[in-house]
């Protein structure tokens, strides 16, 4: 349907009318949908995780400087760059880093970046960089968005009412301005109205904050517009490929006629989650759930992720191929923020399995040794290299959104629900969280996962209390076993968590061994290519590690079931993480055949990424065509 301009005119007018008559103090509001999942008190990882987190922390939150993101704020000259975005997706970043390990030195740089940003607005409200007559323009909104997210974290942080009051005015000024100039906001900024729409977010935010009804009423407006024929059609389109929901542009690749764009996509679904937790309306649950699985199935690829050239392809099945700008690391880090939200929300372990994935490989293979750099994209063959400075920040949108993905983790890996606690991922260290009772509780984890499969997990509380412990048993653990207090538990189904219900007293302990035997899985028919994953870990060939080269044929030798014996081995090169020997068949003309081979392999996180230099590396090993088994 088309949507008729003079309606929308009267819903902001609407909206206006309230702004201007609302005294309301803030008042939290309470979601109609409750998430299943709440984050853990306080965690401390070790281990590698740990050492990944620590190198960000330092190297990457730390060192940034503040007053260079506050800049371009003061200057309101931009017309169509995304300065704007830079401020908000360091201080998201950084608050989550702050909510792991709350340092002062992080808190004043937290503190100095919302004075510094909060000195920029204008009488009227606006926080951006742009010109006056190209307000809304290009990324406009989308800048304001990431201000607006990231004051918000900080009273939620905080709960500092300047940062909430900043917050309010920049949205307050965007509904008014958008109504004076008779806009559609999917028809403002770039793809198909994603970029802008996806303000959605914190104008949730800020209802469930403030209980003032005009943020729900835009919110709502929102999301009507992306119903009509001008708009991206989120809802209405749900049952379709993410990748084929609009024609290819046929002009500007990265302009309003993109409707695939991936990372904006996902952003805008985040948004619609939040007005789902504020309705309950299940129509949004359900479109929300559809295009994640449909990204999920048809686009994530081995390693956890995907996009080419930053939009859906329908790359899941072309993933053995050159793919030119593969594997943004915005999309990387988003699709980790979708899945947490959706884990948050249902408590369910294929969102959990999703995330491991895309953490250990995806991820931590976008991120350099010392953490304070990001690849802007991260191919399955070839090599990890560089992105460009963008906007003349200093840093690209990649190495904004790399630590936005990795700071999910430490207060997800256990959450706790009504029911007891919830063990989502495996990682060396201490977590601590309150009961159903209300008493402090702390698991810890003692582990080298994934290096291992085994994992010990101790229970320290003050009193016995009754309650239920889920356990995630991965989806690609066939073989797993657990054991409480040494007594073993069986019928453990992958891809599930496993509930125990008991009265836990202090002491009480898990032994938990998961399935780490090499897998080796099949793309395509012809041609045919091989990967080795074990584990959540995706492994690669490196040039590093073998003088074979890479382009070699070889055929590992996996048995009847797809697994394949792999020895550990100390790593030869100190970029390297995990290695493994496998055994392969090389390609031969003698006609009794050749012998096995050895080749070293590491894990796809370490492949390429070196502390000098660019080594190419391979995950897929494309094979020789037979035709003995073509039909």
């Amino acid at each position: 349907m088309k949507y008729k301009l003079p309606v929308l005119i009267l819903v902001l007018c609407s909206v206006i009318s309230v702004a201007q008559k609302s005294t309301k103090q803030p008042a939290n509001m309470e979601p109609v949908v409750q998430d299943k999942l709440q984050i853990a008190e306080k965690t401390v990882i070790q281990g590698f995780v740990g050492g990944r987190l620590d190198a960000s922390y330092l190297n990457r939150i730390l060192a940034q400087d503040v007053n260079r993101l506050v800049a371009p704020f003061s200057n309101r000259t931009e017309t169509s760059c995304w300065q704007s975005e830079f401020w908000g997706k360091w201080f998201t970043s950084a608050v989550l880093a702050y909510r792991y390990k709350p340092e002062l030195l992080l808190k004043k740089k937290l503190d100095d970046a919302v004075n510094g940003l909060i000195a920029t607005q204008t009488d009227d409200g606006y926080i951006g960089n742009y010109a006056d007559d190209k307000h809304l323009a290009a990324w406009d909104i989308w800048g304001r968005k990431y201000c607006m997210l990231g004051l918000l974290a900080y009273y939620d942080l905080t709960k500092e009412p300047k940062a909430l009051l900043a917050a309010r005015k920049e949205a307050d000024f965007l509904i008014r301005e958008i109504a004076d100039r008779k806009a559609l906001i999917v028809k403002l900024g770039n793809h198909r109205g994603m970029a802008a729409s996806s303000v959605l977010e914190p104008i949730c935010l800020l209802y469930s904050r403030t209980g003032d009804k005009k943020y729900l009423d835009f919110a709502e407006e929102i999301v009507r517009q992306w119903e009509t024929n001008d708009g991206p059609q989120l809802i209405s389109k749900a049952d379709l490929d993410v990748s084929k929901r609009f024609p290819k542009p046929k002009t500007n690749w990265y302009g309003w006629e993109q409707g695939q764009k991936a990372y904006e996509m996902m952003s805008c679904y985040e948004g619609l989650l939040e007005l789902y937790r504020l309705t309950g309306k299940d129509i949004y649950k359900m479109a929300v759930e559809k295009t994640w699985a449909n990204i999920h199935d048809t686009e994530i690829n081995i390693a956890g992720s995907g996009s080419s050239m930053e939009t859906w392809f329908n790359g899941k099945k072309m993933q053995t191929l050159p793919i030119t700008h593969y594997q943004e690391t915005c999309v990387t880090a988003t699709w980790i923020k979708f899945s947490q939200q959706m884990l948050r929300l249902t408590g369910e372990a294929k969102y959990a399995d999703a995330i491991e994935q895309t953490f250990y490989n995806a991820l931590l293979g976008a991120m350099n040794h010392d953490g304070s750099d990001w690849a802007k994209y991260t191919p399955l063959a070839g090599q990890r290299l560089e992105g460009d400075e963008q906007c003349g920040m200093g840093l690209n949108c990649c190495v904004a959104s790399g630590p936005r993905g990795l700071f999910t983790f430490p207060l997800t890996t256990v959450m706790t629900s009504k029911e007891g606690l919830q063990v989502n991922f495996y990682a060396a260290g201490s977590y601590s969280l309150l009961t159903p009772g209300k008493q402090k509780i702390e698991l810890i984890q003692e582990t080298d996962y994934p290096a291992t499969g085994k994992i010990s997990i101790k229970v320290k509380l003050q009193k016995p209390e009754n309650m239920s412990l889920f356990v995630r048993i991965p989806q690609w653990s066939k073989q797993s076993a657990l054991a409480v207090n040494g007594s073993p538990i069986r019928d453990l189904a992958p891809g599930k968590y496993f509930r125990i219900d008991r009265k836990w007293t202090n002491g009480d302990a898990l032994e938990l061994n998961l399935d780490m035997r090499g897998r080796v899985l099949a793309q395509g028919e012809f041609p045919r290519n091989f990967v080795i994953v074990r584990g959540p870990v995706v492994l690669s060939r490196d040039s590093r590690l073998s003088e074979i080269p890479l382009e070699s044929a070889i055929r590992p030798m996996a048995d009847m079931e797809g697994y394949i014996d792999l020895q550990p081995s100390d790593p030869k090169n100190p970029d390297v993480w995990m290695e493994f020997k496998a055994k392969f068949m090389p390609e031969s003309y003698l006609e009794k055949g050749a012998d096995p081979i050895w080749i070293d392999l590491c894990d796809y996180a370490s492949a390429g990424n070196a502390k000098e230099g660019h080594p190419f590396f391979r995950v897929w090993l494309p094979q020789l065509l037979d035709p003995r088994v073509i039909e």
